[in-house]
């Protein structure tokens, strides 16, 4: 029997995903955001990761967009490429993992697989989720139906290295699924894969490779909080530093997303739950979630230095996405420093070519849908991602928006002459 494959969660993974499966498979696009399945079916992606020819292109490959159950049911292969969050206390929060696999035990058949490729902590799939699928179908684990665990590893806005041409890390619940899983895989990723010997390996591979971005990152932020009390341009020392040939060359900055400010927690949570105390960890989580705070401080010490008044006064963020050049907003640290600068009572308004007008409705935040230039006056400007078109403003035309001597706060090292640069 040929396979027939059902990706589960049509977001950021899960529609590049299906989108490549539809090449070779028959494949079917499972969401339970109706929204979601109506954009798809008329070829619009928001989340950009597709294009609209990239869209209907799968849909003439035969694949169908379906929010129903029974649309699922004659498939064999189960990919869950769902969301993994936190809570509001930072623990994790399986619930749409949970429900996904709900769903797919009770349509679940003999011989059956179920992929996950949601990043979680190791014994996720076999500890939380094989119990679930057990019950809700009734067959056995390893024996009438098995699993598999692939970490996905989309950059979310990156062009360049799309879903086929990035490495994959596959595995299997026994020898002769993992070699399935893997050639699965193979089928479509020109990158080639990596088969782990077991199902927690390729879970812990995955929340290590975010865990070990973030450690780094806060190291970099907290080196540049000591170089800002010596006067030392932080961005200066890295650029001498990088001429090593093993020096790591980060920069400072904001850590949101989905990913990198979420998946260390999962590990930690593990962690505590063995008895273990994950200091390193969790002292670089606390550097990076204060960097929204430092950055709110410095603009109004700034605004104080130069005679503003605070209650009132204008700012003007540029950006509000966790990353430069990507639509995504969940976790943005930029609502961070936006909740610091209301507390002042300051009028704050946001301006991102890349956000959704959807994502902007449902924020309630002072959107403005051009830049500003020789129109209105803000009495500080945040430049906080790095998004192409803001690297193309020049002095003069931050001059243009500023009410009295510009006052530019630059997160990202992207502005020639700001007033503070992180």
């Amino acid at each position: 029997m040929k396979d027939k494959i059902c990706v589960i969660g049509l977001g950021y993974v899960g529609l590049p995903l299906a989108h490549a499966f539809s090449e070779k498979y028959e494949v079917v696009g499972f969401d339970i955001n109706k929204t979601r399945i109506d954009n798809l079916n008329s070829g619009f992606d928001r989340t950009l990761e597709l294009t609209e020819i990239q869209v209907k292109e799968s849909i003439r490959n035969g694949m169908k967009f379906t929010l129903n159950v029974e649309d699922i049911k004659d498939c064999n292969i189960y990919i869950v490429t769902v969301p993994t969050p936190i809570d509001d206390n930072n623990e994790p929060d399986l619930t749409p993992i949970i429900k996904s696999t709900e769903t797919v035990g009770k349509i679940l058949k003999k011989d059956d697989i179920v992929i996950y490729e949601s990043t979680v902590y190791p014994g996720v799939t076999e500890d939380v989720c094989v119990p679930i699928l057990e019950k809700e179908s009734g067959l056995k684990f390893n024996e009438t139906f098995f699993c598999g665990y692939s970490p996905e590893r989309i950059n979310p806005g990156d062009k360049k290295h799309t879903v086929t041409k990035i490495l994959k890390i596959t595995s299997g619940s026994t020898p002769k699924i993992a070699i399935k899983v893997d050639n699965l895989y193979k089928s479509i990723i020109t990158a080639g894969t990596h088969l782990a010997p077991a199902i927690k390996v390729a879970e812990a591979a995955k929340v290590i490779e975010n865990t070990q971005r973030d450690v780094n990152i806060a190291l970099i932020n907290e080196i540049a909080m000591i170089f800002d009390l010596m006067n030392i341009d932080t961005h200066d020392v890295i650029k001498a530093a990088g001429t090593k040939w093993n020096f790591i060359k980060l920069t400072p900055g904001l850590v949101g997303g989905h990913c990198i400010g979420v998946d260390p927690y999962y590990l930690t949570h593990k962690a505590q739950s063995l008895g273990y105390m994950p200091n390193l960890i969790l002292g670089a989580r606390q550097i990076n979630n204060g960097m929204s705070k430092l950055i709110a401080d410095k603009a109004i010490k700034k605004m104080v230095k130069f005679d503003k008044k605070l209650k009132n006064t204008n700012i003007l963020i540029l950006g509000i996405t966790f990353k430069e050049n990507c639509s995504d907003i969940r976790n943005s640290k930029v609502m961070d420093i936006i909740k610091e600068l209301e507390e002042y009572e300051c009028n704050v308004a946001v301006y991102d070519y890349w956000v959704d007008r959807s994502d902007k409705e449902t924020k309630h935040l002072n959107f403005i849908d051009e830049l500003p230039l020789y129109s209105k006056k803000y009495d500080s400007i945040i430049v906080a991602v790095g998004h192409d078109k803001f690297k193309e403003i020049t002095t003069e035309q931050y001059a243009s928006m500023s009410n009295g001597d510009p006052i530019i706060i630059d997160v990202k090292g992207i502005v020639e002459k700001p007033t503070w640069r992180l």
